[in-house]
């Protein structure tokens, strides 16, 4: 297989960055993108030209590093999947790719490819995790879980962190994200205890990084490649409202206004 590819290059933060066009042939349709990626980049380095730099690590769609938006979609063409799980048999022989980075105002470029996605750790450090001191490991049935509350915990739990809703999102919302970390918390007993702290911290560093708001157009559901569901953000938006509520009627000495 052959390909035109059009790659985001950008030296750097502060570089105005532009798309290159290159072409690559003798592809294997059972190749990986980055494969595909890897096959360009020596062709580079082959001329004496600097490679495409572009995020990964697992290469198995676990770590939430490929961070790549191929042909106007976060992860490319295939849904439920991550940029490292796309094999070029997804394509048509000779099409032309366009391959960019996230954009999003909290997600500056490094470079060409690769942008700094730290603001999302931000969120979490924010309240992300249960800090209090539970003893050791308990056994898997010593605390009782409604099996509802279980299966959604763990379906939550499953992001990956790797901003594909923020790329789909109009205004580069990262409520999904920060859906799903407040839900798989907050689902469980240990998560509860902590939870009106958690929600309103993780919320309020979400604000301050810069993000935009969600307008429901399930876009982020839609390009999610662990298929997280918008129930998560419904989820979000009742803790936090619930939390506020607490907050004020505590603030009042338990009458709310």
């Amino acid at each position: 297989m052959k390909f035109t590819l059009k790659i985001w290059r950008q030296k750097n933060a502060t570089d105005k960055g532009g798309m290159v066009t290159y072409k690559v042939d003798a592809v294997s349709p059972d190749s990986s993108f980055f494969e595909m990626l890897d096959q360009l980049n020596q062709q580079l380095i082959g001329k004496g030209e600097d490679p495409v730099a572009f995020d990964h690590d697992c290469r198995e769609g676990i770590c939430g590093t490929c961070s790549l938006y191929i042909n106007g979609r976060p992860h490319g063409p295939i849904r439920g999947a991550t940029t490292c799980q796309l094999h070029m048999r997804s394509f048509r022989d000779g099409e032309t790719i366009y391959v960019e980075p996230w954009r999003c105002g909290a997600f500056p470029v490094v470079k060409d490819l690769i942008v700094d996605r730290s603001a999302l750790d931000t969120i979490i450090q924010a309240g992300g995790y249960i800090s209090i001191n539970s003893g050791g490991v308990p056994d898997a049935n010593a605390i009782p879980v409604p099996k509802p509350n279980a299966d959604s915990a763990f379906d939550a739990a499953a992001c990956i962190g790797c901003g594909a809703c923020v790329a789909a999102c109009p205004n580069a919302s990262p409520m999904l994200f920060v859906g799903a970390k407040v839900s798989h918390l907050a689902l469980l007993p240990q998560g509860r205890i902590e939870a009106e702290r958690r929600v309103q911290q993780m919320v309020a560093a979400m604000d301050s990084l810069g993000f935009g708001f969600c307008s429901n157009t399930y876009a982020c559901e839609a390009e999610c490649p662990k298929e997280i569901k918008i129930a998560n953000i419904t989820r979000l938006n009742r803790e936090f409202l619930a939390a506020k509520l607490a907050a004020e009627k505590e603030k009042n000495g338990g009458f709310t206004i």
